[in-house]
């Protein structure tokens, strides 16, 4: 592996040691974060972040409302959708609805069906951009450090994690602000490592049989590469000690081989008896790795998963593929939280599911939704922390009387809470006793969830 990718897939994020303390950005005062190690370690929390970049409709997850939709609608669901069945508890059943019901029912799923902002109401703001920077930052300053990256500087600064975790954090979406770091001398180990759902190795050096590991001379002999096989990844291993100085490049290469190792074993582990993810489906098969990883790896505290392979979530036009997406989805989430069972780690690991903003509920010309702001936040597992609470939250139908625009909005009695208040409920998860002083004073998602 080039020693660029090396650095960029964050090798040392995992294994190196800085010797600075690195304090939070200046604009969050570290010193009013009430850090609770009990909490943190009998929660022992383990969470995966699935975001939907785009902005899903809610209507998977809430009909309430649907016969006013209908009548007040530019075009009409019944004529473009066909068949639009209602579950229980108003779940789209042709868009995934059957599978929340069962998850609801084994008390594996809480759905939270206002989460609404008034900020951006008071500002117009339903820009993917702004509210997605906002979202991953936990916060309305939109340069900020992300979620995670604030999380992982209250974690190492309390002791809780080291240069010994052992992938601490890992994305599988590649680029994410949720890591985004305003302040880039962050403790190297603190960074996520890249990886995806085959688990390619970004530890694993190249083949042996590379012309570059070898003298001129070696490589004039036949099949060289074959006899020294065994003794060439310490004879590498040698020279990454004798050519770097002592830093933390230093350390890391020192630390390949126990790392690769450990990738492997993942790769390896088969799933459970009785455990399957559904076929022919990308999204299904990081999930699958991500559950792996976190079931695996308890030092793993956090994994940024996106929705990659669902496709994007921005349905102006022929919004039929969202039922598809909705049911691919929560397919594979049902088959996860089946996994977690299997592993025994329900209780402890936790899946996190929301978007940019919720969408218009007017079905427009093109048959798809336009930007909005209500939407659902899904929550399943880490039921050592998190109470059921099934659905939670009522919606109403606003019209504002302009064309093409139909919204849903939180009743007036209703619970309800801004989008920030995901991140807040992360950071208490993990020990933060005041995680509104990390948001701008928007606290964790309550009604009962803690």
């Amino acid at each position: 592996m080039k020693r660029r990718d090396f650095l960029k897939l964050s090798i040392i994020g995992a294994t190196a040691i800085m010797t600075q303390n690195i304090p939070l950005r200046a604009s969050v005062d570290i010193s009013k974060v009430r850090f609770n190690a009990n909490t943190y370690h009998n929660n022992s929390a383990q969470v995966i972040m699935i975001f939907l970049y785009g902005g899903p409709s809610e209507l998977a997850g809430n009909l309430t409302n649907f016969e006013e939709i209908e009548k007040a609608s530019l075009n009409s669901y019944n004529s473009y959708f066909g068949t639009i069945t209602k579950t229980a508890n108003n779940f789209w059943a042709e868009a995934g609805g059957d599978i929340m019901e069962d998850l609801i029912s084994s008390r594996d799923l809480n759905i939270f069906r206002t989460c609404y902002s008034i900020q951006r109401e008071k500002t117009n703001n339903k820009a993917h951009g702004k509210c997605v920077a906002q979202n991953l930052r936990g916060e309305f300053k939109e340069d900020g450090d992300g979620i995670f990256t604030k999380l992982a500087q209250i974690l190492q600064q309390n002791g809780v994690i080291d240069q010994n975790s052992v992938l601490p954090f890992v994305t599988m979406e590649g680029e994410s602000a949720f890591f985004a770091r305003e302040n880039f001398n962050i403790k190297a180990y603190l960074k996520p490592v890249a990886l995806d759902e085959k688990l390619n190795n970004p530890y694993k050096r190249e083949s042996e049989n590379r012309w570059f590991y070898y003298t001129s001379k070696e490589r004039q002999i036949k099949d060289y590469h074959l006899t020294t096989k065994a003794s060439l990844h310490q004879k590498m291993d040698n020279l990454a000690q004798s050519i770097n100085i002592d830093s933390p490049i230093k350390e890391a290469f020192s630390k390949r081989a126990p790392l690769s190792d450990f990738i492997k074993s993942i790769k390896d582990k088969p799933l459970p008896d009785g455990v399957s993810y559904p076929e022919n489906n990308i999204f299904a098969n990081k999930l699958q790795t991500a559950i792996k990883i976190l079931s695996s790896n308890p030092d793993t505290k956090i994994l940024s998963l996106g929705s990659g392979g669902l496709g994007g979530w921005d349905e102006h036009n022929d919004a039929k593929k969202y039922l598809t997406r909705m049911k691919k989805l929560f397919s594979a989430l049902n088959s996860a939280i089946t996994h977690l069972k299997a592993e025994k780690k329900d209780n402890k690991i936790s899946i996190i599911v929301f978007g940019d903003f919720g969408r218009n509920v007017n079905l427009n010309n093109g048959f798809g939704w336009d930007h909005g702001n209500n939407q659902n936040v899904y929550i399943l597992g880490g039921s050592d922390y998190f109470n059921h609470v099934g659905v939670v939250g009522e919606t109403k139908l606003y019209n504002p009387n302009k064309p093409n625009r139909l919204f849903l909005r939180p009743k007036q009695d209703s619970y309800q809470f801004e989008p920030l208040s995901v991140a807040s409920t992360i950071y208490k998860v993990f020990g933060i006793e005041n995680p509104e002083v990390l948001t701008g004073g928007y606290g964790a998602i309550e009604a009962g969830l803690f």
